[in-house]
This record gives structure tokens, C-alpha cells and sequence, in this order.
């Protein structure tokens, strides 16, 4: 291992709010509101606050899943939440989720409004509400339930961990690299065994497990993290890419990827989804032509 500078780390530790990189100005060490405004909201049963992140992706591939199912009751209304601009600190996001983390979601579709938040915490929440995605009980619902908190453990050791010291440190040092990049192929390697012989994470059923699991694993391995590919040999891990493979072609994972992603190629976004037709007449395409 190459010399690296030496860290004391001081008696009480102090705030310094430039460091952090890429997303320092958004990073603080106390939660709570910023700013005062409301959430805006449509007229579907269900209001999603979010972003395309692999977490936001999680719940809007369920819903775009539950729609394709034919279950009208889960229509939503998703708001972008530009965590760039610290669209989560206002009071109105800060209300639906206290850890200012997206995603959040309003149901109200019943007498008193109930606020969801963590994203497992969704997606546990819409598959009850639908009986979809989950079995009712027995090992089969636990096996899935297996996963689900898997994944809750697992996931922050590749973003926070890897994604963070590989693309987005401001320094690039060795021993956090190495460190996450052991950890996030060991994962790999735990998928990829459980997908040998299973078409899917908890069996041969799709399920909220696999919704968790793809927008990080799956979306790693078909190379759309932190520019990481070919550094982790994603490629060896064949299980993993046939199953990552297989959940991209599903027509409601293309559009839910899509749902508040306000970045990369115009044609991959959609900044809200108010309707099904927006998936149509998409902002973004009107914006592109109005350049031309």
C-alpha cells in the first residue's frame, strides 16, 4: 500500500461545510428544515417526492409495475426533488420524511393522509396495499422479506462506501477505495451465487426484492455507477448480468427509470409523471426541439 497522509482526528470534532466533495453543499450535520414551502400535489391517490436515483428508482418501477398490473389505485403524481438545489430540506419535504432523504410518498387515498418514507418502507407499504409483489406469508414471503433488508444493509456500503471514495471523493485515496471495492465485489459475489439456480432473488417470482435490489446491483453491473464497470469486472458475475439483463427489458422498468430523472440522455427522461401519457409528450422533447 502507497504512503498516505497520517489523519488525527481532533478531540471534538467540527463542522467544516466545504469539505465533502461533489456533494459537500448539500451535507450538514443537523436535519431539520431550511426554508419554508409547501409540497405541491396532484390528483392521484398517491404523491411522489423523488429522484432517479437508484433508491427513487426503486419505487417508481413498483408503481409503473402495479399500473401494468392493472391496478388503477396506484395513478401517482411524482414531483421532482432536486437534492442538487436542496429541494429536501423545505418544511414540506422535511414533513413527509424527517431525514430529508428522497424518496417520500403521501398516500392519500384514505380518510387521513399517511406518509411513507425509506424506500423499502414503500415499496413493503404499496405491495400490502395491492397484494402484489409479496407473498401473503409463509418462507416464501419471509425469503423475499430476506432480501429486501439485504439490500437496506448492503447498498450503503456500495454508495456511501465505494461510489463515494471511487467517483466522488475529492481525493482519491487507496485504502477507502480498496476497502469498498472488496466489500461491493463480495456482494457481487453473494448475488451471483443466489442467482445461479433462481430466476429471480427470492425464487422463480419477481418480486419487491428484486425492485430493491436492481436499480443498485443491476444497474452497476450493466455499467450505469459511478463509471465502474470494467474496474469491478462486472462482467464475471454472469447470474447477476442475466438477471440485471431480464428486469431492464420489463416495459414498466424502462418507464419508471425514467420517472423524475432529470439528468443524462433527453430521450431517458422525464422530469414529473403526472399521467401515463407523459411518457409521450415529455417536456424534455419539446425543450430539445425548441434548441434545434
Amino acid at each position: 500500500m502507497s504512503e498516505q497522509p497520517t489523519y488525527t482526528p481532533p478531540k471534538v470534532w467540527t463542522w467544516d461545510s466545504q469539505n465533502g466533495g461533489q456533494f459537500a453543499n448539500i451535507n450538514r450535520p443537523i436535519a431539520g428544515a431550511t426554508h419554508d414551502k409547501d409540497l405541491p400535489i396532484g390528483r392521484h391517490p398517491l404523491q411522489l417526492y423523488s429522484l432517479a436515483t437508484p433508491n427513487g428508482v426503486k419505487v417508481t418501477v413498483m408503481l409503473e409495475e402495479l399500473l401494468a398490473l392493472g391496478h388503477e389505485g396506484a395513478e401517482y403524481n411524482a414531483w421532482l426533488v432536486n437534492i442538487g438545489e436542496g429541494d429536501q430540506f423545505s418544511s414540506g419535504f422535511v414533513g413527509a420524511n424527517p431525514n430529508s432523504k428522497i424518496p417520500a410518498l403521501w398516500d392519500r387515498s384514505g380518510d387521513k393522509p399517511t406518509r411513507v418514507f425509506e424506500s423499502a418502507s414503500i415499496l413493503f407499504h404499496l405491495a400490502e396495499k395491492f397484494d402484489a409483489f409479496l407473498p401473503a406469508s409463509g418462507p416464501e414471503r419471509t425469503e423475499v422479506m430476506n432480501w429486501v433488508f439485504w439490500q437496506m444493509g448492503s447498498a450503503p456500503y456500495l454508495g456511501g462506501g465505494f461510489g463515494h471514495f471511487y467517483a466522488y471523493a475529492p481525493e482519491k485515496f487507496e485504502y477507502p477505495i480498496d476497502r469498498f471495492t472488496m466489500e461491493t465485489k463480495r456482494q457481487l459475489d453473494v448475488l451471483d451465487r443466489e442467482l445461479a439456480d433462481k430466476t429471480y432473488i427470492a425464487g422463480e417470482d419477481y418480486t419487491i426484492a428484486d425492485m430493491a435490489i436492481w436499480p443498485w446491483y443491476g444497474q452497476l453491473v450493466l455499467g450505469r455507477l459511478y463509471s465502474a464497470a470494467e474496474f469491478l469486472d462486472v462482467e464475471s458475475y454472469k447470474n447477476v448480468m442475466r438477471w440485471a439483463k431480464a428486469i431492464d427489458e420489463r416495459p414498466a422498468v424502462q418507464r419508471g427509470r425514467m420517472v423524475n430523472r432529470p439528468f443524462g440522455e433527453p430521450h431517458t427522461q422525464l422530469h414529473e409523471r403526472h399521467e401515463a401519457s407523459d411518457f409521450e409528450t415529455r417536456t424534455q422533447d419539446k425543450l430539445e426541439a425548441a434548441a434545434e
